[in-house]
C-alpha cells in the first residue's frame, strides 16, 4: 500500500513540476503516473549505477554532481516516453529535476508524516 502511495505521490510530483512552466510537460493523470513509474525505475537501476561510479566527482563537487545525473535520468525518461511527457533541454531537465525532488519530497511530508518511535 505504502509503494502505491509514493507511485501517486510522484506522480503528482510529476504533474505539479509540469503545471509551473519551466519546460517539463505531461499530457495527462496517465501520463503523469507512467512518467512517475519509469523516472523510479530509471533512477533506481542506471541513476544508482551512475552515482556510485561518479561518487568521486560528486565528492569533489561537494554532491552537486548529482543534480547532474538526476537531469540526465529526466531526460532519458523524457525520451523514452516522448509524446506524453517532454523535457525541453538540459537547463529544463536540471531546474525540473531539483523542483520535482523537492516538491516529491514536500508532498510525502504531508501525506506520510515520519512516525516517532516512544
Amino acid at each position: 500500500m505504502r509503494m502505491l502511495l509514493n507511485w501517486v505521490l510522484s506522480a503528482a510530483a510529476v504533474w505539479i513540476v509540469a503545471q509551473l512552466g519551466i519546460g517539463v510537460s505531461v499530457r495527462g493523470l496517465a501520463s503523469a503516473l507512467i512518467a512517475a513509474l519509469v523516472i523510479g525505475f530509471i533512477n533506481a537501476t542506471i541513476g544508482l549505477v551512475l552515482k556510485v561510479i561518479t561518487f568521486p566527482l560528486t565528492l569533489v563537487t561537494l554532491g552537486l554532481f548529482w543534480f547532474v545525473i538526476n537531469a540526465l535520468m529526466l531526460e532519458l525518461a523524457s525520451a523514452l516516453l516522448s509524446p506524453g511527457f517532454r523535457v525541453n533541454g538540459f537547463l529544463a531537465a536540471f531546474v525540473g529535476a531539483i523542483v520535482l525532488s523537492l516538491v516529491n519530497l514536500l508532498l510525502k511530508a504531508i501525506v506520510m508524516p515520519s512516525q516517532e518511535k516512544r
